[in-house]
């Protein structure tokens, strides 16, 4: 029928279908609906997948399909709303499935990164494991390191340890730092040494290079067009760095923010050590970067009670300060930028708050409390937040009405969280990497989970409760002949419930 029309009526006009078309492109999917009821030629014209293509990609639905993808647009577009309803319902009642990622040998976790679902954790053992958990069983493998001179001695403690889309990257005790590619195996493709301790470790978030503070360097590390690796920048710093961050979405040359006391250096291979902010007596307590902007926590003293502990958010291509955000007595102890919303960054701070703000207003749009020591990690998305703090604590909000969802605790600090639409990941890193100082043997306490540190997996599309959720000791069958339950040894496995 639709092949047969050549003119809509309009009224009292006739318009050619392609015209008609056209307007009906303004409409949504309301206007759309009322338009379908009043006859049959508009119904045609109103259910036209061209226009409902149109709107799904509009409202952020299966971008990567083109229009021949699906026969029935309006159908697709009803599924992803109604799925997208669904997650965020889960989210709010806690509906879905924990488990953890553990690390089987007992070594104490010393840091964790994530991106999209990949999860790279760091241990005292020196050993680095990969875990992705967008599939259900998938064995964690261990990424080869670089062997040391003679072999001899036990391998460095895992300090910093990042990933991205393409690259992981593991900074060590002893200053080597390691750099694998997630696409051609477990073994290292770039190995590079430091003379002393590394401070901060990070990676571009979509690019390759790799970015290390040592000392009073910052070094940066990429590969040519032909795969060999380079030393674009070595950078000369005052004082000691103590956060570092890669300018994501760069062209040429990286671009690298540091932070070192109460100086704030942006690092261009171009103009190298210029300075973007500095305040005597006014350390920096937190850093964050975007692809324009950089937003750090300044802590002040006592003596300038007219200017309590703020945000400052500057621009990246002009290097001034945009705003000033933030009136807290307490140091602004994280803070998530790259991740929020458009003019939105989300706080954490040490008087146990939890703050989002808007940039435009330079006010605070929400403030909650909850923690019971400072909060140690945040992130938003455009209607809750997810915090965790010292005391092991994480914490889900509604950030429209300002209260706590839901919670789960841990015994360790939070140094991660991490979410999409469909998954949450966690991580609780212990302080002390060797515990009471003993030696590694079989009667290590290091070895007890209680030391260890964890990391949580939740999976909110699956509409199962978490608190009933199968946990991974209970996963195991009669085909083997060990269980396991804090380093003891079973003799009957437990059932699969």
């Amino acid at each position: 029928f639709q092949n047969e029309i050549n003119e809509v009526p309009f009224f009292d006009v006739q318009l050619p279908y392609e015209l008609a078309l056209k307007i009906f492109q303004y409409l949504g999917r309301a206007e759309l609906g009322r338009c379908a009821q009043v006859s049959r030629t508009w119904k045609v014209l109103a259910e036209d997948e061209v226009l409902w293509y149109r709107l799904c990609q509009e409202e952020g639905y299966l971008l990567d399909m083109s229009i021949s993808d699906h026969s029935c647009w309006k159908l697709a577009l009803k599924n992803c709303r109604a799925r997208e309803h669904m997650l965020k319902t889960n989210w709010k009642n806690r509906v879905g499935a924990v488990s953890q990622l553990r690390y089987e040998p007992g070594r104490v976790l010393c840091d964790v990164h994530c991106c999209d679902g990949v999860v790279m954790a760091g241990y005292t053992s020196g050993e680095v494991r990969l875990w992705d958990t967008r599939t259900w069983d998938y064995t964690a493998p261990v990424l080869a390191a670089v062997a040391g001179p003679g072999g001899a001695g036990a391998p460095p403690h895992v300090s910093f340890v990042r990933i991205n889309s393409s690259l992981a990257v593991a900074a060590y005790e002893d200053g080597t730092v390691s750099v694998w590619s997630l696409l051609l195996g477990q073994e290292p493709i770039h190995h590079f040494q430091h003379n002393q301790h590394i401070q901060a470790l990070a990676l571009a978030p979509g690019g390759s290079a790799v970015a290390t503070a040592s000392g009073f360097q910052v070094k940066v590390e990429s590969p040519d067009d032909r795969g060999f690796w380079q030393t674009p920048g070595t950078f000369e710093i005052q004082k000691l760095v103590n956060f570092l961050n890669l300018v994501p979405d760069v062209t040429g040359s990286p671009v690298a923010v540091a932070a070192a006391e109460d100086i704030v250096y942006l690092l261009k291979a171009d103009d190298p050590g210029r300075i973007l902010h500095s305040v005597y007596g006014q350390p920096v307590t937190c850093l964050d970067v975007a692809a324009h902007e950089a937003a750090f926590g300044i802590k002040t003293f006592g003596w300038l009670l007219n200017e309590p502990n703020q945000i400052l958010l500057y621009n990246l291509e002009t290097n001034q300060c945009v705003t000033k955000v933030g009136n807290s007595i307490g140091d602004f102890s994280c803070v998530n930028l790259h991740s929020s919303p458009p003019n939105m960054l989300v706080a954490g701070n040490k008087d146990r708050r939890v703050r989002v703000f808007d940039v435009r207003r330079g006010a605070a749009a929400c403030s909650v409390y909850g923690h019971q020591l400072g909060v140690s990690a945040v992130q938003m998305d455009d209607w809750k937040m997810v915090s965790g703090g010292e005391e092991g604590l994480v914490c889900v909000w509604d950030q429209r009405m300002a209260t706590k969802l839901w919670e789960m605790h841990a015994r360790h600090p939070v140094r991660l969280v991490w979410f999409n639409s469909h998954s949450l990941i966690t991580a609780n890193v212990p302080e002390e990497k060797n515990p009471r100082g003993s030696s590694i043997t079989e009667d290590d306490p290091s070895l007890h989970r209680k030391y260890r540190g964890v990391i949580y997996s939740y999976e909110f599309s699956v509409d199962q409760l978490a608190v009933d959720s199968v946990l991974p000791i209970c996963r195991s069958s009669y085909d083997e002949l060990t269980g396991y339950n804090y380093n003891i040894g079973l003799a009957v496995p437990y059932d699969s419930i």
